[in-house]
C-alpha cells in the first residue's frame, strides 16, 4: 500500500515539472546556451540574461559551450530534456544543432536564436540581433572619415582581419565595412598591400587572437617593411587584440616612430578599451547586451503567455524569413567612451585603469 501511495505521488510530481519545467518551484524553465567563457561578451550577455529572466520569475539553466559543437548539442538536449520551455541559442556552429532543433520541435519549445542567426533550419521562432552590416559600416564609415577619403590625397594603406566563417555574422560584418571602403579600394585611394580583400582569405577561426596575431605578423613582415599602415580593420575585439599585439612588436621591437594605425573593433572588451585609452585601438562598436537581453527577456516572456513578439525586420535562414528584432549599434573611441561605458553603468572607471 505504501509503496502504491508513494508512486502516486513521484507521478503527481513528474506531472507538474512537465508542465512548470521545474520541479516544486512552478516556475518555468528558459534555457540559454552561449558558445563559449573565453569571450568577454558572451559572459557579460549570459549573467546580464541570467539575471533578467530570474528577476522576472524564471527558472535559468545557463550552459557555455566551451566553442564545441558536440558540446553545445549535448547542452541543448539536456535542456529540452529536463523542461526547458524555450531555448535561447548563440550557436557555436548552427550547422550541427539539427537533431536538437528537430527535438525542440517536436515538444513545442520556441527557439530564439541570440546574436548569431542559425541557417539552413526551418526550426527558429525568432531572432533577437544587432544590425550586423550597420556594425560593419560604422567601422568603415569610421575609417573613411578619419582617414578623411574624400578630401585627403593619399593614397593609403590598409589591411582587414575579419571573424570566424562558422559564425554567420561574420560576413555581415565584413561586408558592412568593405561596401564602404571598396570604392576607395577601387580607385586606388586605398590599397591592400596584402591583397587579401575577401572574406576567406582575412576570416579568423574562432575570433581567435594569437590567430588574428600571427596573421598579422605574417603580412607585416611580408609586404610592409618600411611603408607604413594606415588602418588596419578588424571586424571585433578579440582579432583586434591580436593585431595590436603585431603591430606592438613591430613598433616596439624596430622603434618605428610613424603613425599608430587607425585600428577597429567590435563589443568594448576591457582589454581593448584599455588599449582605446592607450591610442593602440581607435574604436570599437558597442552593442549594449544589456538592451539585447532585455529584448530577449521580452521575447520570452510574451512567447510563453501566448503574445506575439515585436520584431523589426526578417532575416532569412535559407529555409525561412526569421522574424528578427534589431537594435542599434553605436561605436565607443577616446573622445566618448566616458560617456558611453562609464557613465551608463557599463563598468566602472576603476576597471578601465
Amino acid at each position: 500500500m505504501l509503496k502504491k501511495i508513494l508512486g502516486t505521488i513521484l507521478c503527481a510530481a513528474l506531472a507538474i515539472t512537465a508542465l512548470t519545467g521545474c520541479a516544486g518551484s512552478g516556475k518555468k524553465k528558459v534555457g540559454i546556451s552561449m558558445p563559449t567563457k573565453d569571450l568577454q561578451r558572451w559572459n557579460q550577455d549570459g549573467d546580464y540574461m541570467k539575471q533578467k529572466f530570474e528577476a522576472a520569475g524564471y527558472e535559468v539553466d545557463l550552459q557555455y559551450a566551451g566553442n564545441k559543437a558536440d558540446q553545445q548539442l549535448s547542452q541543448l538536449e539536456n535542456m529540452i530534456n529536463s523542461g526547458c520551455k524555450v531555448l535561447v541559442i548563440a550557436a557555436v556552429e548552427a550547422s550541427s544543432l539539427g537533431n536538437a532543433l528537430d527535438k525542440a520541435a517536436a515538444k513545442k519549445i520556441p527557439v530564439i536564436a541570440y546574436d548569431r542567426l542559425i541557417m539552413d533550419n526551418a526550426n527558429v521562432s525568432y531572432y533577437a540581433t544587432f544590425d550586423n552590416y550597420k556594425v560593419g559600416q560604422i567601422q568603415g564609415n569610421f575609417v573613411k572619415e578619419k582617414l578623411d577619403l574624400d578630401n585627403a590625397a593619399g593614397p593609403f594603406n590598409i589591411e582587414f582581419t575579419a571573424g570566424d566563417p562558422g559564425d554567420n555574422n561574420a560576413t555581415f560584418f565584413f561586408n558592412g565595412a568593405f561596401d564602404v571602403l571598396k570604392p576607395y579600394i577601387e580607385s586606388k585611394k586605398l590599397n591592400v598591400l596584402s591583397g587579401q580583400t575577401d572574406f576567406a582569405s582575412v576570416a579568423t577561426v574562432k575570433w581567435a587572437s594569437d590567430t588574428a596575431q600571427s596573421r598579422a605578423e605574417n603580412i607585416i613582415g611580408s609586404y610592409y617593411g618600411e611603408k607604413n599602415i594606415d588602418a588596419w580593420l578588424c571586424s571585433n575585439d578579440s582579432t583586434a587584440q591580436g593585431v595590436v599585439t603585431a603591430l606592438d612588436a613591430r613598433y616596439n621591437s624596430e622603434g618605428r616612430s610613424g603613425q599608430w594605425p587607425i585600428i577597429t573593433g567590435q563589443d568594448c572588451d576591457i582589454v581593448s578599451v584599455k588599449n582605446m585609452i592607450a591610442g593602440k585601438q581607435t574604436m570599437s562598436v558597442f552593442k549594449d547586451t544589456r538592451t539585447l537581453a532585455e529584448r530577449t527577456v521580452t521575447m520570452v516572456n510574451d512567447l510563453l503567455n501566448g503574445k506575439t513578439p515585436e520584431t523589426n525586420n526578417t532575416y532569412n535562414n535559407n529555409k525561412l524569413d526569421v522574424p528578427s528584432y534589431l537594435c542599434d549599434p553605436v561605436f565607443a573611441d577616446i573622445s566618448n567612451y566616458e560617456d558611453i561605458l562609464i557613465k551608463s553603468g557599463y563598468y566602472t572607471a576603476d576597471q578601465l585603469k
